[in-house]
């Protein structure tokens, strides 16, 4: 595994230009800043008005409870990527954690994704895999066969009218703050039902926690001498040197932030969902047993609750063994100002991204990436994907220019 190195840092300045500026210190611009100082000898600029790097995978221990927080929630990585895992691996080693999530219903729990155990703790029975699967398609019903258009149907045609008003249709209310009736069909056409006893929440190859958090992957990533990261710096204030006026058309540039944004809004905002988390903590050293508990009822107000310690039992000896530390998550619409999370990603919000990523292609040496700047959810490891991407087809012909 790569180790950090003291770096000899270039200090750039608007007289003395970066090769390459990159805006935004998550995944995606550090990807693509470590590829272009490696590959291309490029000196690079990444900036953040973030007070860390990172983006949304960006951690740190708490002191009292010994748990390595998530900031923005839980961040698992994995991947059936080849070329990403053997990326990845340059930078942190991966403990053997395997990701399962349980959830709370009725005042009972359950394992999910839905699986045979599921099924028959719920109705109190002993199928067997073709049994359990006759009988989610005998309640499916009238929808059984059909290919509906909301959520709401869509859900019961998958799963059958139990099962989906039990353990998704509550929860997704919550999650989108909207009736799911009244939610497109594809948010969940690829709902996971498995007629066996495999609980494990992701089927990828490869699957784990940085070993030593995610905070030190991303040093290691920055680590090298001719990258240059400056924290707390705006793209849009034009009264600091590293603004948008300055850069753009001068210098190749990497944009990882909202493209409406980047665009000032002048086309209309796109629609995100965002999330907000109270914290509890408790007298004892495990609260759930898990890291993941998720509350499918309605009148339970948060979605899930996530505890940190489980994440990493390999640390016990480091954790305090009498206190530990919870986050409820609750899911909203987000309004300028807040993080983003999730693309609503409506016919409307699609139809305005192109619009976006039509005026994005005509920026003068301008790459848009990353979840921000594409309107798209990723998980990490895509991400990690298409930077690598982004950088070979995109960045490393502009500075061979």
């Amino acid at each position: 595994m790569a180790q950090a190195q003291p770096q000899a840092q270039q200090h750039y300045t608007p007289e003395h230009m970066p090769d390459l500026v990159v805006v935004g210190a998550g995944l995606f611009g550090l990807t693509v800043a470590q590829q272009a100082a490696e590959r291309a000898g490029a000196h690079v600029l990444v900036i953040d008005v973030r007070d860390h790097i990172g983006g949304n995978a960006y951690s740190y221990m708490d002191e009292e409870t010994g748990a390595e927080i998530h900031r923005y929630g839980a961040h698992l990585f994995h991947t059936s990527n080849r070329r990403v895992w053997d990326y990845v691996n340059r930078f942190t080693s991966f403990t053997g954690y395997v990701h399962r999530v349980y959830a709370t219903h009725d005042g009972e729990v359950y394992p999910l994704p839905i699986n045979l155990g599921t099924i028959n703790q719920f109705f109190h029975a002993h199928y067997t895999p073709a049994e359990a699967k006759a009988l989610v398609e005998e309640q499916a019903g009238e929808l059984a066969g059909t290919d509906p258009q909301n959520l709401n149907d869509k859900g019961v045609q998958l799963i059958g009218r139990p099962l989906y008003e039990a353990f998704i249709k509550n929860y997704t209310g919550k999650q989108w703050q909207t009736d799911p009736s009244q939610l497109p069909a594809d948010i969940i056409k690829r709902l996971p039902v498995r007629f066996n006893y495999d609980n494990r929440y992701f089927k990828d190859t490869w699957e784990g926690l940085p070993t030593d958090g995610y905070t030190a992957w991303m040093e290691r990533m920055a680590a090298d001498p001719r990258i240059e990261v400056r924290l707390g710096v705006d793209f849009f204030d034009s009264s600091q040197p590293w603004n948008k006026a300055a850069l753009v058309g001068k210098v190749p540039v990497v944009y990882t932030g909202p493209v409406d944004r980047y665009f000032d809004y002048e086309l209309g905002d796109l629609k995100w969902r965002t999330v907000d988390f109270k914290e509890v903590r408790y007298d004892e050293g495990d609260h759930f047993g898990c890291p993941v508990m998720n509350y499918s009822d309605a009148d339970v107000p948060y979605t899930r609750a996530i505890e940190f310690k489980n994440f990493n039992p390999e640390r016990a000896d480091r954790q305090n063994p009498d206190r530990t530390v919870v986050w409820q998550e609750y899911s909203r619409f987000a309004e300028r100002g807040d993080e983003p999370y999730y693309p609503v990603n409506t016919e409307a919000d699609r139809k305005l991204y192109a619009a976006y990523e039509a005026k994005a292609a005509a920026e003068p040496q301008v790459v848009f990436g990353g979840r921000l700047g594409t309107y798209k959810y990723y998980d990490m490891h895509q991400v990690i994907d298409t930077a690598l991407t982004a950088y070979d087809e995109r960045v490393a012909p502009m500075l061979a220019r």
